[in-house]
Order: structure tokens, then sequence, then C-alpha cells
């Protein structure tokens, strides 16, 4: 089965089937194109693809604001700059995880210095896509908090395979909610009723040469009928 790749402008992208898409749709930080915009007619095509993710009860419909304004990518960035900062010292941040696979670990120092370069130049995407929900899981049962993200985070995914699918490249980005009261104000979300799930940078390519990369054996963790 093939996914149709259209031709994206500057370069002609091959047909891609579905595991190609889904093993090489990647966090990409220092091959975004910031110098071509992003036609909202290709980003509203992929956002209708993923609408087709999962909701829950079949009517919490995720929200996606698409942010191209250089002013208010340029206050997002900021905080985006200041949530990376908090975010390096944790203990669990990309430089500080203790990893013992050592092809695993060989990848950390090349994460880092690409999400430190992100970090950096986030306000230069030409447009980040940031997915949201109602209600905010704040102060729900876990089940139910569950229940909230799990009808917004696939259709992110969704929307990131689709954007691969028809030439461009995204960048997953979670930590922007350290400030998102912050974001939400900027944005003019608001804040009581509606969470966001993450912050998509999205824009064409330097290159299509994406492949798949190392994870740790499956069988580590996989489980069968019992942890």
């Amino acid at each position: 089965m093939a996914i149709t790749v259209a031709d994206v402008g500057a370069m002609p992208m091959p047909s891609l089937t579905v595991d190609q898409v889904l093993s090489t749709t990647r966090t990409v930080r220092k091959r975004l194109d910031f110098s071509r915009p992003v036609p909202s007619e290709l980003i509203e095509e992929c956002l209708r693809l993923a609408q087709q993710a999962p909701i829950g009860s079949n009517a919490l419909h995720p929200h996606f604001v698409i942010v191209t304004d250089p002013l208010k990518r340029a206050a997002l960035g900021a905080l985006y700059k200041r949530a990376w900062d908090g975010y390096v010292p944790m203990p669990f941040s990309v430089p500080n995880m203790q990893i013992a696979d050592p092809l695993h670990a060989a990848q950390q120092p090349r994460v880092l210095a690409s999400a430190t370069y992100l970090a950096e130049h986030i306000a230069e995407v030409p447009m980040l896509v940031i997915p949201c929900v109602s209600p905010r899981p704040d102060g729900h049962p876990t089940w139910i908090a569950a229940c909230i993200w799990g009808s917004v985070l696939p259709a992110a995914w969704s929307f990131m395979l689709a954007a691969r699918a028809h030439g461009l490249a995204t960048a997953w980005t979670q930590i922007h909610p350290m400030f998102e009261e912050e974001a939400a104000a900027v944005l003019g979300i608001p804040y009581a009723d509606v969470v966001q799930a993450a912050m998509l940078a999205v824009a064409y390519p330097r290159g299509i040469d994406f492949k798949a990369v190392y994870r740790e054996p499956l069988e580590t963790y996989l489980h069968y009928n019992a942890w």
C-alpha cells in the first residue's frame, strides 16, 4: 500500500509506503528550511487526515492553533527557550538520563545538539502548530485524563505523519507548557478550559533522505499477559 506524495515545489518527493512514513517520520530540527513559507492549504490537507485519529466518546475533538505571525512566533520562541533552559538541568533531560545501551547512549549528544539548536531558532520556523483539547485534564482521575490526552495526541502524531507524506518536516516538542498560561495569553487560548498538548515546528526540509533510527530491542519492553 502506498501513500501518494505530490510534488511539493522545490524537489519532487518519491511515493512512500505506509511503513516508510511510519519509520522515517523524525523530529527534524537542524534541517528545517526557515526560508520557505508553508502553504496553509497543504497544512489543512494534513490536518483533515489527522482528524481521522481516535477521539474520546467520538466527541472530544482536538483543536489546532496555527501560528505564522512573526511577532507571535517570537513570543512563543522566547517562552520555549526559557522552558528549554529550565529543562536541561532536570534529571530526566537528554544530557542527564543514564542509558545503559551503548548504541542508544551514543545518540544522546547528537539529540542534545539538535534540540539546543531548535531552542535557539524555533522562532524562525515558518509555522508552529499547537494541538489543543478541552476540557483540561487537570484534577481528573487518571482514566479521564487518559481519555482527554488520547483525544489530541494521536491526532498530533497523525498530522506529523501526513506532513511527512506530503513533503514537509516537523519537530515534536512538549516543553513550552512549562509556561502554558503565558503561551495561551499570546494566542488568545482560553487557558481555563483548553489545554495545549504540544508545539509542532513545521517547515519544508532541507533534503529528503530521512531514515529509521536505532531503538533498543523490542524484547526489552514487550510484555505478554503480565509485566
